[in-house]
């Protein structure tokens, strides 16, 4: 079985136009080699892209012909150093506009203001309730950072390409699912900058094979940073849900998110509560750990719909670390009807 070394040394025999070797050269970034599979992304100058497309599709090769190698994928990005000569918003520099998906009928982000607000078991549970009502359903977990939705959807092993350009995502759940958590190990941390992440956003969007799609859910990252600018200016959003927990401090992160969205144009279809009441398996108590009736209350102050409470429960937590979301493993509970209603709601108004 090839190793890292060995890729190297492949790629120490490719030139670059400079007349140095790839490696040198600085050309080969996050280079990984496991399981049979080999990837780095190549970050070029946008003037380089039609020099370096041949030697791109070199380096694969090179790659795919080392001993027990079965996938081989290297993907390009363009990087530039040079600042505009005046800051502008990035929307106007994309005169084509923001474009669709093809096959994909809409595209709708899942987002949060902070991180641990269970913004990514609504993904993946909202994704499995929606095929339960019979929509065609594709889930983009876009958190490169932190991708979770292979372990909650139960998803494993690496993507096939079948020509080096198209990927073809998998399935589980009755959902069409793609993760950068698919392309690397579990424990491997992805070391990128904002250039190559958007690169990687892009080919997920426009290079798998995503099919005929009623909705496409995207998983984003916490925050406002350069996925969810990326994500806005070069794809045609529907909308997005905001999720947040009650408590002021998820609540003021929030805030911040929903003005993104209305900075970018994207319709906020509304606020979803989670972790909303809490009650005791043992003796039925109910409690509000993270208060309650936050999040409606900053929907209507903001005049967007409120879209679901969802209860913070054990069994919702289980089934996520499990690999099946509470709505496939448990369907009749009540914790799954509050994910299902949900599905339901978006549907009937139009957003599924």
């Amino acid at each position: 079985m090839a190793t890292r070394e060995d890729a190297l040394a492949a790629l120490k025999q490719i030139k670059a136009p400079s007349g140095d070797d790839l490696v040198a050269a600085g050309f080969v970034r996050a280079l990984t080699v496991a399981d049979g599979a080999a990837r780095f992304v190549m970050e070029i100058a946008p003037d380089q892209a039609k020099v370096m497309e041949p030697i791109r599709a070199q380096a694969e090769a090179a790659l795919a012909a080392l001993p027990g190698m079965t996938q081989a994928n290297v993907m390009m990005t363009a990087h530039t150093d040079k600042a505009p000569p005046e800051l502008k918003p990035a929307r106007a520099a994309e005169p084509k506009g923001p474009l669709a998906v093809p096959g994909v009928a809409r595209i709708v982000a899942v987002a949060s203001g902070k991180g641990g607000v269970g913004k990514s078991t609504l993904s993946a549970n909202l994704a499995v309730a929606l095929a339960a009502e019979g929509r065609r359903v594709g889930l983009l977990d876009a958190d490169v950072y932190g991708p979770s939705q292979p372990r909650m959807l139960g998803v494993s092993g690496r993507p096939a390409s079948p020509d080096g350009k198209t990927i073809l995502p998998l399935r589980n759940h009755g959902v069409t699912m793609m993760s950068m958590g698919l392309m690397t190990n579990e424990d491997q941390a992805v070391v990128w900058r904002g250039p190559m992440l958007m690169g990687a956003l892009q080919q997920m969007m426009n290079q798998v094979q995503w099919g005929t799609l009623d909705i496409l859910l995207v998983d984003l990252p916490p925050g406002t940073g350069d996925v969810q600018m990326t994500l806005a200016q070069k794809f045609a959003l529907d909308g997005a849900i905001v999720v947040s927990t009650p408590q002021d401090v998820a609540l003021i992160d929030a805030r911040k998110g929903i003005d993104m969205f209305n900075q970018m144009s994207i319709p906020v279809i509304g606020m979803v509560e989670n972790m909303s009441t809490h009650v005791c398996s043992n003796c039925g108590h109910e409690e509000h750990i993270f208060g309650h009736g936050g999040v409606a209350a900053e929907a209507a102050k903001l005049g967007v719909p409120l879209l679901a409470e969802i209860p913070l429960h054990l069994s919702i937590r289980v089934a996520a670390d499990g690999g099946a979301p509470v709505v496939a493993s448990k369907p009749g509970s009540p914790q799954a009807e509050s994910y299902r209603k949900l599905a339901r709601d978006l549907v009937a108004a139009g957003h599924g």
